[in-house]
């Protein structure tokens, strides 16, 4: 990892180079979109920086794989794109391969894991491709793919240990330095390390002394073990699927060593929060893969106080449930949706007290519902559950207390 003084590693002696970079920004030129890379004025305001948002969500397929699928593929010999190609990947990768594949009439395989979000699988298809879902992990994903691509003749597009791959996603790094030159520091997501690999080659050659910090969801630091030596365990399923890559790349391995600053991991709770601010501050739908970023200077703002930022929000492919889901979590996290359960006396009159003690706090009753059988109150007790909308934490403290003043009994749940 460098210290944050080192200037002068020799960009060219990397398995991708800058002049790789630049060649790939030509090839996907008139096929993908530059997406905008705009200020944000209040979560600059919130984290203590400036901070510059990069919408790759806004791609046609919702993420910045198009950038690598594409720059691959038109790499392929005129036998090899009538053959086909076969891909393993949770979702983006797929959709990134399956919609470039079909514009250039090459047939396409994606192989993605199960427990990939539907929305994916169904996009992938859409887009013309043949899709198997087999195996547990990407890593599984992969074998399969392997096997399946050498006994069908099939090339295989790797979703980040390839150059190709990594030189076509570091273009991201070019078109954020060519609109924000004063950018001094790049946060960026990390599953296998194709994007932040090319975006770092991208923007040492551009500016040597730029800060670049790596992020990982805490459940799948494969990178972070794989640079710092450590063993932290991988489990679990994580609101960032699309970065929860058990073996990272070699070959971004090998960059990552030499260019990034430094690598952090971020909770599921902050991935959460960072989905939701993106989604209430800048009306954008991300991923939990795309938000971790935001998640990172949200949870370490000292790191990042001062410097000029920039985020990638590297897709939005995610399940409208899932959203409503991480929505409603952080209204509760924040004071504004709770669960309240209320031991009250089971005769009349007693509901419409608590309700108007709740209307005079400016409280708002979303649902209720009365247990009678399955709780150990007394038998002339009853167990009241309410579920309140509160304007924040220090409203929903008042309403306890004056519930408390009445003599009721309430416990958030």
């Amino acid at each position: 990892m460098m210290d944050g003084n080192e200037t002068a590693f020799d960009l060219d002696h990397l398995p991708v180079t800058p002049s790789d970079i630049s060649a790939a920004a030509t090839t996907i030129k008139d096929s993908v979109l530059a997406t905008a890379c705009n200020k944000s004025r209040t979560l600059s305001d919130i984290c203590g920086c400036n901070i510059w948002l990069k919408f790759e969500n806004l791609q046609f397929t919702s993420s910045f794989k198009e950038r690598g699928a594409l720059n691959r593929l038109q790499a392929l010999s005129a036998e090899q794109r009538k053959s086909g190609v076969i891909a393993m990947s949770a979702g983006n990768h797929a959709q990134g391969v399956a919609y470039n594949a079909r514009r250039l009439g090459i047939p396409a395989v994606i192989v993605m894991p199960i427990g990939t979000p539907m929305v994916k699988i169904e996009n992938t298809r859409r887009l013309g491709a043949e899709v198997i879902v087999s195996g547990a992990t990407l890593e599984e994903a992969g074998a399969f793919a392997r096997s399946h691509g050498e006994a069908n003749g099939l090339t295989l597009i790797h979703p980040y240990d390839d150059p190709l791959i990594i030189a076509g996603q570091g273009t991201v790094a070019l078109e954020m330095l060519d609109a924000i030159p004063d950018l001094d520091t790049l946060v960026v997501p990390i599953g296998g390390g194709g994007l932040i690999s090319g975006m770092a080659i991208a923007a040492r050659a551009r500016k040597p002394s730029m800060r670049i910090i790596g992020v990982q969801a805490e459940l799948y630091p494969s990178m972070y073990n794989a640079v710092y030596g450590r063993d932290l365990p991988m489990r679990g399923d994580t609101l960032a699927e699309g970065i929860a890559v058990k073996a990272p790349g070699a070959i971004t391995t090998e960059i990552i060593r030499h260019l990034v600053d430094d690598i952090v991991l971020v909770t599921e709770p902050q991935i959460e929060r960072a989905v939701a601010t993106l989604i209430s501050i800048e009306k954008t739908v991300v991923e939990g893969a795309g938000a971790v970023g935001l998640a990172a200077v949200l949870a370490f703002p000292e790191r990042f106080a001062g410097r000029n930022v920039g985020l990638v929000l590297t897709g939005g492919n995610i399940d409208t449930r899932l959203i409503a889901s991480v929505l409603t979590r952080e209204l509760a996290r924040e004071g504004r949706l709770t669960q309240l359960s209320i031991d009250i006396v089971d005769r009349p009159g007693q509901l419409a007290a608590v309700s108007t003690l709740l209307a005079e706090a400016g409280a708002n009753i979303i649902e209720v519902s009365h247990q009678r059988t399955f709780s150990d109150l007394p038998a002339k007790a009853t167990l009241l559950e309410l579920v309140i909308e509160t304007r924040d934490q220090a409203h929903l403290d008042d309403v306890m207390a004056k519930l408390a003043a009445a003599n009721f009994k309430a416990r958030c749940v």
